[in-house]
């Protein structure tokens, strides 16, 4: 059990380089729900791990193991371990709840923060104008959706310009990026090493968004001067927004750019990286539910309802 249930602690760390190698090889929408996916299933995996360490511990103790009505001790193939990983699995949760905690706390803050702004300015349709000198842009998630964007960034493009950095965030929106980078934010606060994974998903969401646009628009030199102005308008600052809000000039801009520039056929299979992705995720839940049902019937033994 306990071998079982330490794979899907160590699995994580095998996925910031596949998720870096499938937003390379991947079409950006395909590599942002398969890292996505695999970073949501390995944080659940890992989650599961600890709780049972902890569960082990506790029942080992005899004020628990009376609560369990257990009528025997419960017995692992390696005792001697259960105690200093329960330990440790209690200061991993722990840590878990208290920075989750607070990242919900300062996000939920800035949203509202956001959605008040947006509500104050004059509104064409799902388009929201903030005046600000700062230069920004971004996609705000709720009912209804809205694009904001700052006066400051209105004059820092041209008209053409700003209908592709339009298109871009409505990309945003009518793909649920928002959903994608707040599952990435999870995540990262599960594992520590699913924190890498975080960045690779906002680029992902990112380019997917520049490829609808460039569609959008049918001009993807446009694109990717639309984006590359909107960063540099925005180096002056802005204001702070919650990390599962996207917008057009967040991330490693110039990366973007080239690939917008890129010629189309230089993209090169990738079916061997979805492959990986889904192996990686399937051998963690696989893992982590037979360390459970073994944990699961150990405790039976332990009340006497099943026999060794």
């Amino acid at each position: 059990m306990i071998a079982l249930l330490i794979l899907p602690l160590l699995l994580p760390f095998a996925l910031p380089p596949l998720a870096r190698r499938a937003l390379d090889r991947l079409a950006p929408a395909v590599a942002l729900r398969a890292v996505t996916g695999s970073a949501v299933a390995l944080a659940g995996c890992s989650l599961a791990a600890l709780g049972a360490f902890v569960l082990t511990g506790l029942l080992r103790l005899p004020f628990f193991a009376a609560l369990g009505d257990l009528i025997q001790p419960l017995h692992t193939a390696s005792d001697r371990y259960v105690l200093p990983l329960a330990a440790v699995s209690v200061g991993g949760l722990a840590v878990f709840a208290w920075t989750l905690a607070r990242s919900v706390l300062r996000q939920v803050r800035a949203f509202r923060a956001a959605r008040t702004e947006a509500g104050h300015g004059p509104a064409a349709g799902d388009l929201c104008v903030v005046d600000s000198p700062c230069a920004d842009a971004y996609a705000l998630p709720g009912r209804p959706h809205r694009i904001v964007v700052t006066t400051g960034m209105l004059r820092s493009l041209d008209g053409s310009e700003r209908e592709a950095l339009f298109a871009h965030e409505r990309a945003h929106n009518a793909g649920g990026h928002h959903y994608f980078l707040a599952a990435a934010e999870l995540a990262a606060h599960c594992h520590p090493a699913l924190r890498g994974v975080r960045d690779v998903i906002r680029l992902a969401a990112e380019r997917a968004a520049d490829e609808a646009a460039a569609s959008a628009v049918g001009d993807r030199r446009l694109t990717a001067r639309a984006i590359a102005r909107a960063a540099l308008a925005r180096q002056g600052g802005g204001a702070e927004r919650p990390a599962f809000v996207p917008g057009a000039a967040s991330g490693p801009v110039p990366r973007r750019v080239e690939a917008l520039l890129a010629p189309r056929a230089r993209r090169r299979a990738g079916g061997w990286v979805a492959v990986l992705l889904v192996a990686c995720a399937g051998v963690s839940c696989v893992a982590s539910a037979t360390g459970m049902a073994d944990f699961h019937h150990r405790v039976e033994v332990a009340q006497g309802e099943a026999e060794r």
